[in-house]
């Protein structure tokens, strides 16, 4: 093991992410300046290629590596730390950074900096969702449509997803949909189903409540029907859901047959239609830093 005041760290930049202003090469140099620690960056391009940071990696050996970006450059790098014993470090770039807030992980540079060098490091779980690693949320239904909307307007944080979400309320019929958890079958209907490994979103809606991403489980949550009251709930006020509205199952596996084919997200990156999901959990899959 590398002598703790001696370490070698990774940063995988994302310049596209958020509001594209921060010169994070020079804000991390300037931090790192007198320290003894050996620093290497990686500045993606629109392609944002695994392979280009497996590369790095292979050649510099870290012990740290540091996603700067937003949710899809943190689930990016973490795909290539799947089930390497690197720990990873988080420094939230992006216009969503619901992986981060989950975390506690702040938003101030100087701070999060901080993090990935005396925070803490611990084994989390995370789930595969038709082929895709979920670090954070999946879903089908509702918020995958707010998402393809968001993407496509102007405005962004809690207050850009509730207009994309007004957007699409009455424009989002309801899924028929056959659900086997734990072998046992269930045909329901639904507004949205989630797949969920944290708690929240990057806007700040919280889906959630009972998510812990180190358990050995994650959770389903089956919002039967979408009401701007329930809407509040989520980004707003944060009470308790309407027991005949949305309904919570726990398992390490489920299979969602749907009768048409319903928008699909992961982790707030927007993939198209499906209407079949298959996820299963990944356990003790990453190894992160967490502040103290």
């Amino acid at each position: 093991m590398p002598h703790p005041d001696v370490l070698k760290i990774l940063f995988i930049i994302n310049p596209v992410s958020g509001n594209k202003t921060t010169d994070w090469p020079t804000v991390i140099t300037e931090h790192f300046a007198g320290l003894k620690h050996t620093i290497e960056f990686v500045e993606l391009d629109e392609a944002c290629d695994p392979a280009t940071i497996s590369a790095k990696m292979e050649a510099f050996h870290p012990d740290k590596v540091v996603a700067v970006g937003g949710d899809g450059t943190v689930k990016l790098v973490a795909e290539c730390l799947l089930q390497k014993n690197i720990p990873l470090g988080i420094i939230p770039a992006g216009s969503a950074n619901g992986l981060a807030k989950e975390l506690g992980i702040s938003d101030k540079p100087i701070e999060a900096i901080q993090t990935v060098l005396e925070g803490e490091v611990r084994k989390i779980h995370l789930t595969k969702v038709n082929d895709h690693l979920c670090i954070h949320l999946s879903d089908i239904g509702f918020n995958a449509y707010v998402i393809k909307k968001f993407e496509t307007q102007q405005g962004r944080g809690m207050w850009g997803y509730l207009k994309a979400a007004v957007k699409v309320l009455f424009d989002n019929p309801l899924m028929d949909v056959e659900i086997m958890i734990d072998n046992k079958y269930k045909k329901m209907q639904a507004a949205m189903i989630v797949i969920a490994n944290g708690t929240r979103y990057g806007s700040g809606a919280l889906i959630n409540p009972i998510g812990k991403l180190d358990d050995e489980l994650f959770e389903i949550v089956v919002v039967k029907k979408i009401s701007l009251p329930e809407i509040f709930k989520m980004t707003v006020s944060h009470s308790a859901y309407h027991p005949e509205k949305t309904v919570v199952f726990q398992s390490d596996n489920i299979r969602i047959n749907a009768s048409r084919k319903v928008y699909f997200q992961v982790d707030g990156e927007y993939l198209g239609k499906v209407n079949k999901v298959n996820a299963n959990i990944l356990k003790d899959a990453l190894n992160i830093i967490l502040p103290i």
